[in-house]
């Protein structure tokens, strides 16, 4: 793990295309509205008999302000009431994906995200946290992974002491940038002060897991201005960061038709931010998980990788992949076996469906053969950089070979490259490769050639 990862500037610019980040395969794009209620409640049975634990991701979308660079589901206002109707609806979902479950499975995980979950008060967050324990059988013992998304600007001692009494453990907050210039030109004004005020708190309350986020790329940054962020970060000693690329894509999200193009930085200076970045983080001992993910060694996504049973889901890299994943609220996604089900994206509609006592699933997928195998592959190589043939067909009875024969040519070509070691019986993500993973996974995607390429983000 000490050579995790190379920089090769000429293998990126040859291999920095646009293309999905598999936090599922198939992609979300690729779900269709013939999936509905029926699906889910079959899925459920299934779940229920085969007595699989569970993870549960909690949507909460409202924001008080718009940060120009979101591409979240999240209604922005001022106005605090707005969030008990949505609740109440939340609490009948609960209620009616519950009885379709049995109460001895376990909640491993819990994940509240958004917009921004403490948007609620704390009466609200006590109840829904009550409500959630009432019909789902939650883990007392802070033996599960339950975190919650933060805005510093959103949150205080007191909250998040209100958040440890309720059983949340890991935190995950929001930072991207800290130069005064950059957060102008995003409109996400953030001081380092009350950054560090909600660690220090999380770390006195003896929450387990801390992770900050930063996005390279937005308004106004430069290499030297965002390695001065990146040093701030550092000293806070996050257990865990997501360094995440950002998207200009404004005809897709409205909020970033405020950002100004001409602010944006080059696409030389975005690979100098993240070559930086990358040396920084690698400088204080942190480890290249993939995919913008770094973590210390001893956390538990870099002792899973290590020892390969990291898993990649809707939530990102994950030790839960084992678990059934149930997503609650407006436009949550459910990942149960082999059904990907999303809830309707549109608050007025989720909310409209519940009140009729109707789930408000709008869209999904049921994976076929070819789905179950080509997403085994794909988890391989995302998570682990590697890929044993002989797993794959003892898995699912094929000769792999046999089976991916037309993908011989493109493999070949990236071993030629110096992507891969590609061998008889595997492949190997060398360490020049590791920063483009999605390229390889992408071979492997029987979808591709019929998407949009430009709904998609590019890999650097």
């Amino acid at each position: 793990m000490l050579d995790a990862i190379r920089w090769d500037s000429d293998l990126i610019r040859r291999y920095d295309l646009a293309g999905p980040r598999y936090t599922s395969y198939p992609t979300a794009v690729q779900f269709h509205g013939q999936v509905g209620t029926f699906d889910l409640f079959h899925a459920l049975r299934d779940s229920r008999k085969a007595q699989r634990p569970l993870s549960l991701y909690v949507h909460v979308p409202f924001c008080a302000n718009i940060c120009y660079y979101c591409a979240c589901n999240k209604v922005i206002t001022k106005d605090r009431g707005r969030a008990q109707p949505y609740l109440q609806r939340l609490e009948q979902e609960i209620q009616l994906i519950a009885c379709h479950l049995d109460p001895a499975q376990t909640v491993e995980q819990l994940h509240f995200g958004g917009g921004t979950p403490t948007f609620l008060s704390h009466d609200e967050l006590r109840q829904l946290m009550a409500h959630l324990r009432k019909h789902f059988n939650l883990l007392n013992d802070d033996s599960g992974d339950y975190g919650i998304e933060i805005d510093p600007r959103e949150a205080d001692w007191s909250t998040m002491g209100l958040l440890r009494e309720l059983g949340f453990n890991r935190v995950s907050i929001g930072l991207q940038d800290l130069d005064p210039a950059v957060q102008r030109a995003v409109n996400r004004l953030q001081s380092l002060e009350e950054t560090r005020a909600v660690i220090d708190a999380a770390r006195t309350l003896q929450f387990r897991s801390i992770n900050i986020d930063l996005i390279y790329g937005l308004p106004k940054q430069t290499p030297d201005n965002f390695a001065r962020t990146v040093e701030e970060v550092i000293s806070l000693q996050p257990d865990r960061l997501s360094v995440f690329n950002y998207a200009h894509l404004p005809e897709r999200f409205m909020p970033q038709r405020r950002i100004n193009s001409s602010e944006l930085p080059s696409p030389a200076y975005k690979l100098e931010m993240l070559q930086r970045t990358i040396e920084q983080l690698t400088a204080a001992g942190y480890r290249y998980i993939g995919m913008d993910h770094f973590a210390l060694p001893d956390d538990e996504l870099a002792i899973a990788q290590e020892e390969q049973t990291l898993q990649r889901n809707f939530q990102g890299y994950t030790t839960h992949g084992h678990c059934d994943l149930i997503g609650l609220g407006v436009s949550a996604i459910s990942q149960i076996g082999d059904l990907y089900c999303q809830n309707s994206s549109d608050l007025n509609a989720y909310q409209n469906s519940l009140a009729s006592a109707q789930l408000a699933t709008s869209r999904g997928l049921v994976c076929n053969a070819d789905d179950r195998l080509r997403r085994a592959v794909i988890q391989q190589l995302i998570c682990n950089f590697k890929l044993e043939f002989a797993e794959i067909e003892q898995q699912f009875n094929i000769d792999f070979q046999g089976y991916f024969g037309a993908l011989w040519p493109q493999l070949q070509g990236m071993a030629e490259d110096g992507l891969i070691r590609f061998e008889r019986e595997r492949i190997e993500v060398l360490p020049a490769g590791r920063l483009l993973v999605r390229s390889v996974c992408m071979v492997f995607d029987a979808y591709l050639e019929q998407q949009n390429r430009q709904r998609f983000s590019r890999v650097i």
